[in-house]
This record gives structure tokens, sequence and C-alpha cells, in this order.
């Protein structure tokens, strides 16, 4: 019976180091900055691992007052594009502890 039991300590014990192990790449991936684009790099943003936009960059050429929409179209490509890097980071990063896990 006793030999169950350290068995069961062992696992517990990789369990909390897994744990914490995904808890410091997450935040990692928090912290981490991404860019997204559209149309040649006219409009660029970036965001962090935890989807907060930090920046948006538009190039003065692609500002048409006559035309607003096609720069609207072009922001949320970039926005669209920066939270595709993310989820492919994150999927990355973090597949690798739910890659055995059913439902994930």
């Amino acid at each position: 019976m006793m030999k169950g039991m350290g068995n069961m300590q062992g696992m517990m014990k990789q369990v909390q180091k897994m744990q914490k192990d995904m808890e410091k790449e997450q935040e990692e991936l928090n912290n981490k900055e991404f860019i997204g684009k559209a149309a040649n790099d006219y409009v660029q943003v970036t965001a962090t691992g935890d989807r907060t936009i930090k920046d948006v960059q538009i190039k003065e050429e692609v500002i048409d007052p006559e035309d607003p929409e096609m720069l609207q179209d072009l922001v949320v490509t970039a926005v669209n594009d920066c939270l595709g890097n993310i989820e492919k980071e994150t999927k990355e990063t973090m597949g690798k502890y739910t890659k055995n896990i059913p439902g994930m």
C-alpha cells in the first residue's frame, strides 16, 4: 500500500512542476509583443500575447478622406493578423501541455 502512495506523490510533484512551467510560459507569452500587418505594411498593429493592443501604425499615404472604409478594413485586417499570430504561437507553446489530454 505504501508503494502506491509513493507513486502518487511522485505524480503530484510532476503535475505541480508542469503547472509551474505552464504558468511561466503563459506569462512569457502574455508579455511578448506580436505584430499584425495589412496591405504592404500600410497598417501595422502591435499587441501583447494577452491580446492587449499596444500600438497602431498607419502610413500617411493610405489615408484617403474619400474612402474611410478602406482604412477601416485595413485596420481590421491588421488586428486579425496580429490576433492570428498570437493564437498560433500560443497553440505551439501551450499545446505541448494539452496534447495528451482528451477534449483539449
